[in-house]
């Protein structure tokens, strides 16, 4: 009787830790607003040139490379996959896009097989930017590339040309049931600097801000210690892990390529990131993105197709991709 009684207090005793942690830590997190911080990849199979299922710009072009040109590799950062994989739609050979196995496939780190003689690569932001001053890729499509990165160029005696190509909008977003519909710059500043640490403070429900930042590299993360002028936190509170989280990217790369419509983008300073308020500069966060690529290539096509991208048609097919 005393081991069966033994084994109910220590049952009890568990299911009431459970229970516990269950109202006090579980209930809390389910609807705390922190599915904002949930990242997402890029489906980059929606985003194949030549396949006729793809979401990319077609249009009729001046540029047109053939088979045996000596074709520039590009590469770029997530947020920027329809816009180079667009160029290859329209300015490239059909066939110069290939897959490790022969076919596309998704079971990858970054969601992308592609193939060593392949035109179009898919590395992400930090491997990529490494690939141009490696010489593996030829052009790069990013936001302007960290200190960091640059610096990784000057040790390899790597100078690069970074050419502005178009404009986009950094935004700060946060979960869809969060009733903050936006905040001031100085505001964000100040969260991001751990001096306002509860949503009450900027007009929400009495509970703590977890502010979320992005792995060092990311052209995301570039942008955000440019806004924060060299002054971010550095770790977040230990409790800010069950308060409701805010969350930054790139216009595009929230609402087309992840398109999670369980979070929204938050005013700033007033206005709302849309693609007039972008246009007309209202909206205060909107920021140049770039090709990079070295100095030293002698591949003509490289700056050919540069050349292109500022220009009327290039321009062109870069804003028809941003909508």
């Amino acid at each position: 009787m005393k081991k069966i009684l033994v084994l109910v207090l220590t049952a009890a005793f568990f299911a009431g830790i459970n229970c516990a942690l269950y109202l006090s830590v579980t209930r809390r997190l389910k609807n705390n607003f922190s599915g904002a911080d949930q990242l997402h990849m890029v489906d980059v199979g929606r985003y194949l040139p030549f396949e006729e299922e793809s979401d990319l710009v077609r249009m009729d072009v001046s540029l047109h490379f053939d088979e045996g040109d000596d074709l520039p590799v590009l590469d770029g950062a997530a947020a920027l996959v329809p816009v180079y994989a667009s160029v290859i739609e329209n300015c490239y050979p059909e066939g110069c896009v290939t897959y490790e196995g022969g076919v596309f496939s998704d079971d990858n780190y970054y969601g992308e097989n592609f193939a060593p003689d392949s035109v179009m690569q898919y590395q992400n932001t930090v491997r990529g930017f490494n690939a141009v001053v490696d010489g593996t890729t030829d052009v790069f499509f990013t936001a302007h590339p960290s200190a960091e990165q640059m610096e990784y160029a000057e040790e390899q005696g790597v100078q690069l040309e970074i050419v502005p190509v178009g404009r986009e909008a950094f935004v700060f977003f946060v979960n869809s049931g969060n009733p903050v519909d936006g905040l001031t710059s100085d505001e964000l500043r100040a969260i991001y600097r751990n001096e306002i640490t509860n949503w009450s403070e900027v007009g929400g429900p009495s509970r703590m801000i977890n502010p979320v930042t992005r792995v060092e590299g990311s052209g995301s993360q570039t942008m955000m210690e440019y806004f924060m002028e060299g002054d971010m936190l550095t770790r977040r509170k230990l409790l800010s892990l069950f308060g409701g989280g805010i969350g930054y990217s790139f216009r595009y790369y929230l609402t087309d390529l992840v398109g999670n419509s369980n979070v929204k983008m938050l005013e700033v300073d007033g206005v709302y990131p849309d693609s007039q308020s972008i246009r007309d500069g209202s909206y205060p966060l909107t920021t140049d993105f770039y090709v990079v690529y070295r100095t030293d290539n002698d591949n003509p096509n490289v700056r050919e197709l540069v050349s292109w991208l500022t220009g009327e048609e290039g321009q062109k097919l870069i804003y028809t991709v941003y909508g």
